[in-house]
């Protein structure tokens, strides 16, 4: 079932949520460079079940239709027309730590907490840690994210987050449970990979950043203001904004679903956040979106609103899972009990990062309103005193998902090229003290490859 050319349907919910030759550093190990060295002796930390493989490419060009990728998990990400890089040999290591949820069924395992390590043989002494977007599995950022930093020499590390698919709240005892877990298997994953990357080349990461996309651009967010000893800086690409007294998704969603019910109008859905000029969105999104994200969070952190609906799961067919609640089109965060508050205040974020960190969010997104997302979360952090380790780029034309550049390339401009620019910006903010451009809006531009060029200044 697909709503637009390339984006199918049931890849939609999963998203909801400069190529430098890189070199063996100084002092490295002889051998730590040569292919998959040290692959008998690797083994990541407090893992569960792992293993390992020495592969020619650790891209997705060299791993699609191979077991060490899932193609279908990327849908819907990227534009079609982007350019990735290829021909990165190394070792991975695809695995899981101990967990008694069983929503993931990747490699027939059916178990949460899976995650992947790649160790390139050319290593440029740093790490890249990322979560899983949405509620999607540990490859789905691997066009996105991984090939481009596998390419200039990093480790690369990436989570399911412990728990996937539109059944996630599913997991933990009480409500909130499953996304503290995504924090906290973050963290688990950052330590092991380190010292993963310790046995592999001899010597631990000089530099660790942690980066994602949606969901885990809020993971990203979390990180750096809970455990920011733990890497060296991070990119931020849309992160979710999760506030005790709001705003968060269950204070912006429930005028969607009313409007999708005939009890709201779109001037309401104005009111609420979204942008005026997102509207040639808004079909796409009331059945790829709305409903479907408002339900599995509200059933996440308010599951007695209405127990009945999404009930133990968020259905058993497509249309079922898409569906909204209609209880939902009345869902009113601010009246709701203390509990609720408490259950969202669990995984809050609070702006009080300790790391440098850059943010995007494109002007159009249409899931994420810019106005109650990363507007408010700038804000934040200012009003912490953080602003010094902060830049805030507003990306004209962008929205959620770039694969819906392809529908509306008139309109849209895909965000990618953008975050690429920005994590080269961030290496040399870190390790060159050289200061990103000022928080400023990336205009569209009107010609050239929109899809694989973007300049933070200019």
């Amino acid at each position: 079932m697909r709503l637009f050319p390339g984006v199918s349907l049931f890849a939609a919910f999963l998203a909801g949520f400069t190529v430098l030759a890189p070199a063996s550093p100084a002092g490295a190990e002889p051998g730590a460079a040569a292919h998959c060295a040290r692959q008998d002796r690797l083994h990541v930390p407090g893992a569960a079940h792992q293993r390992s493989a020495c592969l020619d490419d650790l891209t997705t060009a060299g791993l699609a239709g191979t077991p060490y990728t899932d193609m279908a998990d990327q849908a819907g990400l990227a534009a079609k027309g982007t350019l990735n890089p290829s021909g990165v040999p190394g070792v991975q290591i695809d695995g899981y730590f101990p967990d008694d949820s069983r929503l993931n069924a990747t490699h027939g395992w059916a178990h949460d907490a899976q995650f992947v390590v790649r160790l390139p043989d050319r290593w440029n002494g740093g790490l890249v840690v990322t979560g899983a977007p949405g509620t999607r599995r540990q490859y789905s950022t691997d066009a996105l994210i991984s090939d481009q930093v596998l390419t200039r020499g990093f480790a690369y590390a990436s989570t399911d987050k412990g728990n996937t698919g539109p059944d996630f709240f599913t997991d933990g005892r009480r409500p909130g449970d499953a996304v503290a877990e995504w924090n906290r298997r973050v963290t688990e994953l950052t330590l092991a990979a380190k010292k993963a990357v310790r046995q592999r080349y001899g010597r631990a990461p000089e530099r660790t950043y942690m980066t994602g996309i949606s969901n885990a651009g809020y993971l990203t967010r979390w990180q750096l203001e809970n455990r920011p000893e733990l890497y060296d800086g991070g990119v931020d690409w849309e992160g979710v904004l999760w506030t005790a007294d709001g705003p968060n998704l269950l204070t912006s969603l429930p005028v969607t679903v009313a409007r999708s019910l005939g009890r709201a109008t779109d001037e309401d859905l104005v009111g609420a956040g979204f942008a005026p000029d997102s509207r040639f969105l808004w079909p796409y999104h009331e059945q790829a979106y709305w409903g479907l994200t408002q339900k599995i969070f509200r059933a996440e952190f308010d599951p007695a609103y209405d127990p009945a609906c999404p009930g133990s799961t968020a259905g058993r067919t497509v249309e079922e899972i898409f569906a909204p609640c209609a209880s939902d089109a009345s869902y009113d965060y601010a009246s709701r009990p203390a509990s609720v508050h408490r259950a969202v205040a669990k995984v809050a974020l609070t702006g009080r990062i300790g790391k440098p960190l850059i943010t995007l969010h494109g002007d159009l997104d249409a899931l994420l309103p810019i106005t109650t997302g990363s507007d408010v979360y700038a804000r934040m952090v200012d009003d912490r005193g953080r602003g010094r380790l902060h830049r805030y780029y507003t990306v004209q034309g962008g929205t959620h998902t770039d694969g819906l550049y392809d529908t509306h390339p008139d309109r849209l401009r895909p965000i990618l090229p953008c975050y690429r620019s920005a994590f080269d910006a961030l290496t040399r903010w870190v390790e060159e003290g050289a200061a990103p451009p000022a928080d400023r809006t990336i205009a569209r531009p009107a010609g050239g490859d929109v899809v694989n060029s973007c300049a933070l200044t200019g």
